[in-house]
């Protein structure tokens, strides 16, 4: 393995006419490693994952996949990466077999050798037993599975995986989980974008948020939780109206951003060390201003907490956003 980065982008930009969908991202990702990348939808992750898969060019700023160039040398590029985009490229009306076989000869391998890779290729992600079936009959799991099957015919040595979970019910995602941690174990290097923030909590190396096209953030999840400062109290209020007299008495006693939850009329209210200590201080600051509360809670930060505090929009709400802006640029 060289020393080279699995993937680098050096101030990348793009932009769709007056829609800046990346202003000057830099990152990269050791070899061996997977990289979470987060944002809001619209943020700029399906765009970042389409340039560096070659799909499409930057308007500035330089791409490499193992220290090869993507927008110069395309093709070398193509022979060392993989894709697993958002929605799965398989064709519903052939069997789970046929596809891979379909995609292991436009990887123009042998008749012989692509039946062979087809069939591993099945039953290392558990669907041998459906091979024989059309892939409509397939839930929504099993689809996945074949889709990042697809991706990996090629023994792809950087594997793109963009929010490659989405819809999957808990015990199908945490599968899929184990199956990227045996890429991984194997020597893959995976950027795997999310909207699922225990996805990158529990997977990735190395995080980075990205915002309106923009980098606002990176590090390991603990780096970026640390970046709250301790603990977070979080409470309901009785009536909105008083939300700006709660971020007045409560600014002293803050040790970074007061977010305020319109929607669940909820107040993130990060503290620092020694919560329980500042939890008898809030409730009598807002008791003295006579503000009524619902409930209090007291917890370490989370990357939830991290991700509403550097974009505004909770995790959960990413999916609602989704259904809702269909057509929004990701």
């Amino acid at each position: 393995m060289s020393n080279q980065p699995a993937f680098k982008a050096i101030k990348v930009s793009k932009y769709f006419g007056e829609v800046h969908a990346l202003s000057e991202v830099s990152l990269s990702s050791e070899q061996g490693k997977i990289f979470g990348l987060l944002g809001p939808n619209g943020a700029g992750k399906t765009t970042l994952v389409n340039m560096l898969s070659t799909l499409t060019e930057p308007t500035a700023g330089k791409l490499e996949v193992l220290g090869v160039d993507v927008i110069n040398n395309p093709n070398q590029v193509r022979k060392l990466i993989g894709l697993a985009g958002q929605f799965a490229a398989i064709d519903e009306y052939l069997t789970g077999e046929e596809n891979i076989y379909m995609v292991a000869r436009l990887y123009h391998l042998s008749a012989k050798e692509a039946k062979i890779r087809t069939k591993k290729l099945l039953e290392e992600l558990s669907l041998a037993d459906a091979a024989k079936r059309q892939v409509r009959t397939y839930s929504g799991g099993m689809r996945r599975r074949l889709d990042l099957g697809a991706s990996l015919v090629g023994h792809p040595k950087v594997l793109f995986l963009d929010e490659p979970t989405t819809g999957l019910d808990p015990r199908t995602r945490s599968e899929l989980w184990d199956i990227i941690r045996d890429l991984v174990n194997e020597g893959t290097s995976i950027l795997l974008t999310t909207q699922y923030l225990e996805e990158a909590d529990e997977l990735a190396d190395h995080i980075a948020v990205i915002d309106h096209g923009k980098l606002i953030a990176q590090g390991t999840s603990r780096q970026l939780k640390s970046q709250l400062g301790g603990d977070v109290i979080k409470f309901s209020l009785k009536n909105k109206n008083d939300i700006e007299k709660v971020m007045a008495v409560l600014k002293p006693l803050s040790s970074g951003k007061i977010i305020y939850e319109e929607k669940d009329n909820l107040v993130n209210l990060p503290v620092g060390s020694h919560g329980s200590r500042k939890l008898i201080d809030v409730v009598r600051k807002l008791d003295g201003a006579k503000i009524e509360t619902v409930s209090f809670e007291l917890h370490e930060p989370t990357l939830d907490d991290v991700f509403l505090n550097l974009t505004g929009i909770k995790a959960s709400e990413v999916a609602e956003v989704k259904k809702s802006k269909k057509g929004w640029r990701k």
